[in-house]
């Protein structure tokens, strides 16, 4: 698992010890960014990385010139890993912060901030996405003309008519891009 790209380029990230995290691949996480970009969601972004795990999507975004990410997870190893891997690659303190709460209380704590750009990587078996859309909605988490990143398993749908979706598939995972429908 490494940086693709930006000021922390071919930085290796480590990796978690045991498989309660499933750290989202490398060409995934190309796939993943290109479109991010397509979308102008790259560069001084205020991004969320919500069940960060590693933390390898929110560095990912550091490293592209985001002004400031928060990242959560409520799994202690998960927050030391995310502490590890930002102090690994160098990136500046005053650049992020790390929460090691659960995603309910940690978006009510989040709101109006109004995130560019949010990551959402739940535990595939959870079905928790539209949950956290609401949540998102609820507490105004999201801005007007941010994005919304979520990867889940082919196999898990969810629908909410407040947003646009654009989901593309890669193998026996889904990366579905959400912003906000015209007026909403």
């Amino acid at each position: 698992m490494r940086v693709i790209s930006g000021k922390f380029k071919y930085k290796l990230l480590y990796n978690p010890k045991d498989n309660k995290v499933r750290p989202t691949t490398d060409r995934i996480k190309e796939t993943m960014f290109n479109i991010i970009a397509s979308k102008d969601k790259v560069g001084n972004v205020f991004t969320l990385d919500l069940f960060a795990g590693s933390g390898a999507l929110g560095i990912e975004s550091l490293s592209r010139g985001a002004s400031k990410v928060v990242f959560i997870d409520k799994d202690r190893d998960s927050f030391t890993l995310v502490q590890q891997n930002l102090k690994h690659v160098g990136a500046s303190p005053e650049n992020y912060e790390i929460y090691n709460v659960d995603y309910e209380f940690a978006l009510k704590k989040l709101k109006n901030k109004e995130f560019d750009l949010i990551f959402i990587d739940p535990p595939y078996a959870l079905h928790i996405e539209n949950r956290i859309l609401d949540l998102i909605k609820k507490y105004n988490v999201l801005a007007k003309n941010g994005l919304i990143m979520i990867e889940h398993d082919v196999k898990n749908s969810f629908e909410d008519d407040s947003f646009v979706f654009d989901t593309r598939k890669c193998g026996s995972v889904a990366l579905s891009f959400l912003e906000y429908k015209q007026g909403e």
